[in-house]
């Protein structure tokens, strides 16, 4: 009999009565036989192999999900038609409804399912972390909320100890309360600064949605036919190394190349010197003479598909952004916080020191907030009018923040998201190896992203269709991925940052299944 050795939802440990370890049976035999020992409790709908089944009966009940004592199903999707707006749309056919998350387990009405995306890249260490959640608890018995008006101690503590984070004269932080907020905020320092107007961004970029960040962010499908929207700002040749024009297996910074072939050679990209000349292009036709505001880049693109640039590309382009009077902007709303590995922030593996750096999403674990931090003589241009933002430094925002930095030091998260990340790139890597329809796969840390093609010669992405086909069976078979890239079909494997290999070998071998089942009813299809 298997007992349980902890209740903590973060152990992942199992133990005979004697006291010895348990060994469960492998689900990929692609993955080197390692024997899994995964909590799930979920009641697919598509057949399982035999060792998935196996595992199931053997597997402990530690993540069953909780009672649910909410409305029904039925009941929440009407309430959901009759109030919220109609653009308000669910991930799958059958939409989850979750009521509970616990590190990276999340939970619907009858099932557990092992989150993948992180709640879109924003459960940085661990859903309802336990010291997290007493930091809010502690604060939410004290004060609520005061605003800037008044002075409270979280405020200058936190700001204080997140700018300690940060390289060279990054040492002023205005708080905010979403990653577009902090890039609206971003786009007006720079322009006040420079007293320039004009900004560039990359095409296939994603720097929010509201009516300012939508102009920057270059997806058709983000953007709504608004007048002004382009308003200054131009949109630069996305330096992709496997969709773009030029690029290879030599060409970006990650354990995982593209499999195209290259002409580059160690230490240099020739794929940069021709994305770099186009960017120069655009200064030279587009842009009055030495006059540009700013460039906004992600130090990594996430919803445009765990997009990564050339090498060396960000660091040329923002010494010519500077020479032509304007500011660098990091977007590290969500690649900050250690989540490539290698680094605390995704600009650092740029070799840059960025002039204004935008944050959200994984700063809060969940919490709605934002930040932009930069020097003290470019937020002196704030001083020329007045500048408020109600909950931007809340006390409970701040509790939160403190906790999720203290956590990721405590914990090594960043290190964790090293190991595991670099482990589920190789094996990603063999997959990619293995299935006709994994086209790329790329990403640092627990940035990932796997892109689907219909033909791996000439990169056709694999359409809707069928893209959905293996990510529902993913979902059905307890595994939440996201989606992304302009035609939706990478998927987007950002899960908060104390997963372990565990649930690395769990992930791998429900993609390496479900990639398999999609293909022998490919071939079923063609036969016919």
């Amino acid at each position: 009999m298997v007992k349980i050795l902890s209740i903590d939802p973060f152990a992942l440990i199992c133990t005979e009565p004697s006291g010895a370890t348990k060994s469960f049976p492998s689900i990929a035999s692609s993955l080197g036989g390692r024997s899994l020992c995964r909590r799930l409790t979920t009641q697919p709908n598509t057949q399982h192999p035999e060792s998935l089944k196996r595992q199931q009966r053997q597997t402990p009940t530690q993540h069953e999900s909780p009672p649910y004592k909410g409305q029904s199903f039925d009941e929440v999707v009407e309430l959901r038609k009759q109030y919220l707006t109609p653009n308000v749309t669910s991930y799958y056919k059958k939409p989850l409804l979750i009521h509970k998350g616990s590190g990276s387990q999340l939970f619907d009405q009858d099932k557990s399912y092992l989150d993948m995306f992180g709640g879109i890249v924003t459960v940085s260490v661990g859903h309802c972390h336990p010291k997290v959640n007493a930091a809010l608890e502690e604060q939410l018995r004290t004060l609520w909320h005061t605003t800037n008006i008044y002075m409270h101690p979280k405020l200058h503590q936190y700001a204080e100890k997140l700018v300690a984070k940060m390289p060279g004269d990054l040492k002023n932080v205005y708080f905010v309360n979403s990653g577009s907020e902090a890039n609206d905020l971003a786009m007006m320092i720079a322009r006040l600064y420079t007293g320039n107007h004009d900004i560039i961004s990359f095409r296939n970029a994603y720097h929010g949605a509201s009516p300012y960040t939508m102009g920057l962010t270059a997806h058709s499908t983000w953007r709504y036919p608004l007048p002004g929207l382009n308003s200054g700002i131009l949109h630069a040749m996305n330096p992709d190394p496997y969709t773009g024009i030029w690029g290879g297996k030599q060409c970006r910074d990650s354990p995982v190349q593209t499999t195209r072939s290259c002409d580059c050679q160690e230490g240099q990209c020739k794929a940069t010197d021709m994305y770099y000349d186009q960017l120069e292009q655009l200064f030279k036709y587009s842009l009055p003479r030495g006059k540009v505001a700013g460039m906004f880049a992600e130090s990594i693109q996430g919803v445009g598909g765990t997009v990564q640039y050339t090498k060396g590309y960000i660091k040329r382009a923002a010494e010519l952004v500077r020479a032509n009077g304007g500011l660098f902007i990091s977007d590290e709303v969500q690649s900050g916080f250690g989540r490539t590995g290698e680094h605390y922030w995704g600009f650092e593996a740029h070799d840059i020191v960025p002039d204004i750096v935008t944050m959200a999403k994984g700063i809060g674990n969940g919490f709605p907030m934002g930040a932009v931090v930069t020097s003290r003589k470019v937020a002196e241009v704030l001083c020329q009018a007045l500048h408020f933002n109600t909950f931007g430094g809340n006390p409970l925002a701040c509790a939160v923040g403190m906790a999720v930095l203290d956590v990721i030091d405590e914990e090594e998260l960043q290190k964790n998201s090293l190991d595991v990340g670099t482990y589920m790139l190789k094996g990603l890597e063999r997959l990619r190896d293995k299935h006709d329809v994994i086209g790329d796969v790329r990403g640092k840390g627990l940035m990932i992203g796997v892109e689907l093609v219909a033909d791996k010669e000439t990169r056709q992405h694999l359409s809707a269709p069928h893209f959905v086909d293996i990510w529902e069976m993913c979902k059905d078979m307890g595994v939440l991925f996201g989606r992304g890239g302009l035609n939706a079909n990478v998927l987007r494997i950002k899960p908060p940052m104390c997963v372990n290999r565990t649930d690395a070998d769990y992930a791998l071998a429900v993609i390496d299944y479900c990639c398999d089942q999609y293909m022998k009813k490919q071939k079923r299809g063609s036969r016919r």
